[in-house]
């Protein structure tokens, strides 16, 4: 069996995991009846090794993979039972962390000649710390499952954006930008209709789109590409590649069947009407004036995910084009490249993080736990006269909600700055 090593090592780490919390389960069932005792101990290792079975046989066996129930909530359930558990670790932790060294001072006085608790016996675990651990680890476990309500949540983000160099003639233009479809997640087809058509309603003059359209396979868009293909603008819909649309996470029966996905995702853009941008660009030209708008294919550098754009292809022709938008679906590509070589690139558009679709978000404050990997995870960030959009993705992976990072579509107006008006 391949990595059977690391197999038995995360079979192991969830069974000490499940036998160390339940040491506190122990502690705060105490005071219950000796029949409520036993169901809740059995009900607790029932659940843990369902969870422990389950989450193993992921990875073997093909009919879970697919199946969308499974992976989308089952998987996901299981997949908060052991994080819920992991955090409440941290609390048990830290009281067995206190129980030992008020242990060994005990010891030491004792030996000394000291009067410290007596004869120095290991104190019993602390029924607050105990339930403190099951209170934020249900909590979080609460608060995953209320996150599976705001999925289809869809936020409009408006953003108005002044550039130096915009032509007159683009002062006011209007853009909506999407990513990260993931059609392959979707179960609702009328929820993602009415996504659709808060699009439309913005009446833009463009649409782009910054890859990921689906999760690995170009069939996920059979039931999507009659809705996506609603799109339309004055100027176009421009799309691009996301680290999933080629089909990297998947076990191809071969080279050439991988190729001939990527080839039906290309035919996909096409037929819902999207020009699908592969590290080349297109001049828009609007009352004599002009603007480039770039596309590239996936570039990443975090991890391990792909650097397939080539940058100089996309750029080529557009030197003399005075405003530029890039659509490069990872962010992490703007200051790894984009900023240190084509500071000519005044707005970069991105997507990929989801902004993990976990965190807090208010008008004053954001934080994700995605920001210690991505340094622009989502929203604005600017750097002199260069801007970047992180958009926060219309679908989803993984996880099926949004718990305070909400599925975004967002409006982008382009404006002069007032003194070049």
């Amino acid at each position: 069996m391949r990595n059977s090593g690391a197999f038995w090592v995360i079979a192991l780490v969830m069974v000490i995991l499940d036998y160390y919390v339940f040491q506190a389960v122990k502690v705060v069932t105490q005071p219950l009846a000796e029949r409520w005792r036993v169901v809740i101990h059995y009900g607790y290792w029932v659940i843990s090794l369902f969870t422990l079975a389950a989450l193993l046989s992921f990875p073997f066996i093909q009919v879970l993979q697919t199946s969308k129930i499974f992976r989308n909530y089952v998987f996901a359930i299981l997949v908060g039972l052991f994080l819920a558990k992991l955090i409440g670790a941290l609390f048990f932790l830290t009281d067995d962390i206190r129980r030992v060294v008020i242990w060994i001072i005990a010891k030491v006085f004792r030996n000394t000649g000291g009067q410290f608790l007596g004869d120095g016996q290991l104190i019993a675990r602390s029924a607050f710390l105990s339930w403190a651990g099951i209170g934020v680890g249900g909590t979080l476990f609460g608060t995953l499952l209320y996150g599976f309500g705001n999925k289809y949540n869809y936020q409009v983000k408006k953003n108005t954006l002044a550039f130096n160099n915009l032509p007159k003639a683009f002062d006011g233009f209007k853009i909506v930008h999407i990513s990260d479809i993931h059609s392959g997640s979707f179960q609702n087809i009328n929820a993602v209709e009415r996504g659709v058509s808060m699009m439309l309603d913005q009446k833009a003059d463009l649409i782009l789109f910054t890859g990921d359209l689906v999760n690995d396979r170009a069939e996920e868009m059979n039931d999507y590409k009659s809705i996506f293909g609603k799109l339309n603008a004055v100027y176009g819909v421009f799309s691009t590649l996301g680290n999933h649309d080629y089909g990297d996470y998947v076990s191809w029966p071969s080279t050439a069947a991988k190729s001939a996905n990527l080839d039906k995702l290309k035919q996909v853009h096409a037929d819902m009407g999207w020009k699908l941008l592969m590290n080349e660009h297109v001049i828009i030209e609007k009352e004599g004036e002009k603007m480039a708008v770039l596309g590239i294919e996936n570039w990443g550098a975090k991890g391990r995910f792909p650097k397939y754009g080539k940058m100089q292809e996309a750029y080529s022709g557009t030197e003399n084009i005075p405003f530029k938008i890039l659509l490069s679906h990872d962010p992490s590509h703007w200051d790894a490249q984009v900023k240190r070589e084509y500071p000519d690139i005044q707005l970069m558009l991105s997507g990929h993080t989801h902004g993990m679709q976990f965190g807090l978000e208010n008008p004053y404050f954001k934080w994700s736990p995605v920001q210690w990997m991505y340094k622009q995870w989502a929203g604005l960030y600017e750097d002199g006269n260069q801007k970047l959009y992180v958009n926060r993705g219309f679908g989803f992976i993984g996880y099926p909600g949004r718990v305070g990072i909400l599925p975004e579509i967002t409006l982008i107006e382009l404006r002069m700055n007032k003194e070049e008006r």
